[in-house]
């Protein structure tokens, strides 16, 4: 998007200020699909410098996430967790990931999770 979407600025800064981590978004950015739930940004970088604490090989990357820099003005990623990109009938990661999507490259959206099989 030239011009990111006023709603969904909105919301991502709804789920920014309540620091709730129940909102389900899908997004369609750069032709993947994502579905999952949005979390409050230091939420999400405190989850992924877990994961990456607790890996033999990228535990050095995990200081990345612990510092947030306070930024002025409306958000403009969102942070998803418990998220899946849709490929087909499946989802992946199964167990769900941790991704960061730029507000700008979303192209289209809808509050809830899509729906897959992964059978």
């Amino acid at each position: 998007m030239s011009k990111p979407d006023e709603l969904l600025v909105d919301i991502a800064a709804l789920v920014e200020s309540g620091q709730s981590n129940q909102m389900s978004l899908t997004v369609v950015a750069g032709g993947a699909v994502i579905t999952g739930r949005l979390a409050p940004e230091p939420v999400w970088r405190q989850r992924v410098s877990e994961v990456l604490t607790d890996s033999d090989r990228l535990g050095q990357f995990s200081a990345a996430f612990t510092t947030t820099a306070r930024r002025d003005g409306p958000p403009t990623h969102l942070h998803f967790h418990l998220a899946r990109i849709l490929q087909g009938t499946v989802g992946i990661p199964e167990t769900g990931g941790m991704y960061r999507v730029s507000i700008a490259d979303v192209s289209a959206w809808t509050v809830g999770d899509v729906s897959y099989s992964d059978h």
